[in-house]
Formats: C-alpha cells, sequence, structure tokens
C-alpha cells in the first residue's frame, strides 16, 4: 500500500470521527494563554526559535498570525490558512482568529474563537484554536458554524527552515530580530516541503496530496505602514522557493525602508537582505505590476510580478484585526537569478505566487533607489 494511498485513508477517518481529531490534537507541554503568568526560561526559548508562540506575556496591543499556504499537485487548488491571536487594548474585542483565502476564487473567511480557546506548546511550534491545532508537521482543521465548515488534515513532510535555531541565527531577520520597539518582526518556517491530506471547506475539497507547501509568521502590534511581499515555491523546477518582503517601518517616531529575502535552489539558500548589504532597486511600480532588481557582492535577482486577482484579508492594527489588505495567491512571477559575471543560475516563470501591495506606495518610492533608463 503505497504512501498516499494511507493518508488518504487517515484524512478520510479524521473527517468522520471526532475522536481520532481530539487525540491528533495533544500539544506538547501545552500553555493556556488565557491562564498563564510566567513560564521559566521560555523568553529565552523564543528568542533562539522564532517559530514558536513569541507573544506568551503579551496582554495587550499585540498580534501573532502564521501563514500556511497550500497548493496541490496539479495547481487546481490553492489555499492560505492563517490561525493567530489578537490582543487590542479593549479587552472585550480580544480573541483568537483563523483567516482562509482561496487563490483560485479570491473568496476569505474569518473565524473567532474566545481567547481562553488559544494554547501553546513551551516545547516546541504547535498551537491549539478550539478544536484546530497547527504546527510545523501538520494542521487539524474543524470549524463548524451556521454560514460555512471547514474540516481537514493535512500533514507536511521534507521541510526546509531557513536557519538552524540559534542565538546568533535567528531567521530571515538577522540581528534586526533583536531591535526592540519594531512595530513588526517576521519569520519563515519552511521554505518548500510536501503535502498529503485534504481539507473540505463548504462541501468542495482540496485535495493536497502531494503538493507544496510554504510556512511563515509575523508578530508584533501592527504590519508597516507599506509594504511589497512576493512569495512562490511552485516553479516547475522542483525545490525552488523564492521570497521578497520590502516594507516601510515606523521606529522610534521615524521610520526606515528595509528588504529581506531568501532564493531556494538546488538545495542551496541564499539569502539578500538590508542587513547583507544588498542593494534594491525599483524599475517599476504600478497598481499591479512591481518589476525588482537585487544585486550584493555575489548574485543578481530580476524580478517581475503582476497580480490577477485578489481577495481581502484582515491584519492588525495595536492588536486589533482592523486593517483590510488585498491578497493574491494567483500572481504572476517572473524571476531571473545570475551570478556577478552573468552566468546564469535559474530562469522560470511561475502563476501561483502569493503577492501583496499594501499602502501608500510612495513611501516606498521615496526610500528605494529607483532605476533610470540609459539614454
Amino acid at each position: 500500500m503505497n504512501k498516499p494511498f494511507i493518508i488518504l485513508i487517515i484524512s478520510f477517518l479524521f473527517l468522520s470521527s471526532n475522536q481520532f481529531g481530539s487525540w491528533a490534537q495533544e500539544i506538547p507541554q501545552e500553555v493556556k494563554f488565557s491562564d498563564h503568568r510566567c513560564l521559566p526560561g521560555y523568553g529565552f526559548k523564543k528568542l533562539g526559535n522564532t517559530n514558536i508562540f513569541q507573544g506568551n506575556k503579551k496582554r495587550k496591543n499585540y498580534f501573532e498570525g502564521w501563514y500556511f499556504k497550500m497548493v496541490s499537485a496539479n495547481d487546481s487548488s490553492i489555499l492560505s490558512i492563517i490561525p493567530g491571536i489578537s490582543l487590542p487594548e479593549d479587552k472585550n474585542k480580544q480573541h483568537a482568529f483563523i483567516q482562509i483565502i482561496d487563490g483560485r476564487t479570491a473568496r476569505s473567511f474569518y473565524y473567532t474563537f474566545p481567547i481562553n480557546q488559544f494554547s501553546f506548546s513551551r516545547k516546541e511550534f504547535a498551537i491549539k484554536i478550539g478544536q484546530n491545532f497547527f504546527s510545523k508537521d501538520q494542521l487539524i482543521l474543524d470549524i463548524p458554524n451556521d454560514s460555512t465548515s471547514v474540516a481537514g488534515q493535512v500533514h507536511m513532510s521534507q521541510l526546509t527552515p531557513f536557519s538552524k535555531k540559534k542565538m546568533l541565527q535567528p531567521g530571515i531577520m538577522g540581528w534586526y530580530r533583536y531591535v526592540p520597539f519594531m512595530q513588526c518582526y517576521h519569520g519563515v518556517v519552511s521554505l518548500n516541503h510536501k503535502l498529503e491530506g485534504m481539507v473540505t471547506l463548504n462541501n468542495k475539497v482540496y485535495n493536497f496530496n502531494r503538493g507544496t507547501g510554504y510556512v511563515e509568521k509575523d508578530w508584533g502590534s501592527s504590519m508597516p505602514l507599506a509594504w511589497i511581499w512576493i512569495e512562490s515555491n511552485n516553479f516547475s523546477s522542483e525545490n525552488t522557493s523564492f521570497m521578497l518582503s520590502v516594507a516601510n517601518i515606523p521606529w522610534l517616531g521615524n521610520s526606515f525602508t528595509g528588504f529581506l529575502g531568501f532564493f531556494l535552489h538546488d538545495s542551496t539558500i541564499y539569502k539578500f537582505a538590508t542587513y547583507t548589504h544588498a542593494k534594491i532597486e525599483l524599475e517599476k511600480l504600478a497598481q499591479d505590476t512591481v518589476c525588482i532588481n537585487i544585486h550584493d557582492k555575489h548574485y543578481r535577482y530580476f524580478i517581475k510580478t503582476y497580480r490577477i486577482s485578489s481577495g481581502v484579508l484582515k491584519a492588525p492594527v495595536k492588536g486589533s484585526m482592523d486593517r483590510r489588505i488585498p491578497e493574491s495567491i494567483d500572481a504572476r512571477l517572473e524571476l531571473k537569478v545570475t551570478d556577478r559575471k552573468g552566468y546564469l543560475i535559474f530562469n522560470g516563470k511561475t502563476s501561483v505566487t502569493g503577492f501583496e501591495m499594501v499602502g501608500d506606495m510612495n513611501l516606498l518610492k521615496k526610500r528605494l533607489k529607483i532605476k533610470t533608463k540609459k539614454k
């Protein structure tokens, strides 16, 4: 009996058995967020592991969310699922949430849960929201309500972490991870991995057997004033993944524009960011199109992205999910990577790309180097 068939049977059993779902959602060293006050040693542990819950001591003006993107083997089904916690100053509005966006229809859903239904592991990345479970290895969904229903189980394997969990390698933000008073921090859980399982949303079945996945996260008080985010790991070349984030970030009464990203290809991770002294130039920034060039002392990246459709997601402002932002998951991406001498490393296209252009783009235009055409 082959592995995909076994996973298919397990998925069916989950959808038809609440008892199996409850067993699968056990969290190692589980901590109820609304009950705990002090976790000795946890503050030090989370510094070196950005994947785990960072907000254990936060009680207001805070959010944290994980972004699970899942694409079926034939690219026909695309779902992004975002579990998280919202802690505005008004305690009556504090809640846990699960957002879902269908990348093909651009339809989105937002489910809220009482804050006392959010729990996390003090040992590893694992969270529970009601009867829903999320970790680096699997997610389990069980959301019945009056208008919609979501159920399913998806397993992740062959994960590609960004870096080892060490204090001197704190993730994709580099040493910016330790800069205090920033509104938003960013992490990447897995650059690329395999999927097995299914999700049923309003009687529509999304089959992710032999599909591909990606997981990242954000935490802090608010998302940046303006940003561009591009991500895809669905190229014709296997085990290839790309992400770029450019943002204008308020800090101590002022603001700065920075960027970070990676390119995974042939088991090699290429890193580029403000802190690596890479340079970025903006070639084109229109309503639906972005062309950006990045170079450092070793490589050059040529990026062109344009969106086809977009759905609406909720985003945090001082912990409250009051902001509305557009996101595309079916955007087009053209990516070319060379070394400094022009030797071609990669040249590919994909029509399965996460793409966000949010806020006042003039803020980014003012701070980024603008490429000028030669006369």
